[in-house]
């Protein structure tokens, strides 16, 4: 290949990769404009977290797993956790039947009675 050719073709290959970079921005200010325009729309629609027991990680009353849920994080260390509280003082118990009381069961999820 001589200098000239060598030259032709690398001139076709940095303006193929800018066609492409350009067909990139274009994509990417398309994705823009709709993440802006779903975030105008839902502005003001605050999705609020509630605190439900749970029927998929239920073992008692689904306190733990509802808690778990709502945290976002595994149920057993929840569990763990309430072990501690009935171990130290008792207060665990009364604790945990208040909140079997007072939460209510995630309507989304299969209770079996």
């Amino acid at each position: 290949m001589k200098n000239t050719e060598k030259k032709d073709f690398f001139d076709k290959r940095v303006e193929d990769f800018g066609q492409e970079v350009e067909q990139l921005g274009k994509k990417a200010g398309e994705k823009i404009k709709e993440a802006t325009s779903y975030s105008e729309e839902t502005k003001g629609t605050k999705k609020t977290k509630r605190l439900y027991r749970s029927g998929k990680e239920k073992i008692l009353g689904g306190v733990c797993g509802g808690i778990a849920e709502y945290l976002n994080v595994d149920p057993v260390l929840i569990r763990l956790l309430w072990v501690g509280l009935v171990l130290v003082g008792g207060t665990g118990v009364l604790l945990y039947l208040i909140a079997w009381i007072i939460i209510p069961r995630n309507p989304k999820h299969k209770w079996d009675d």
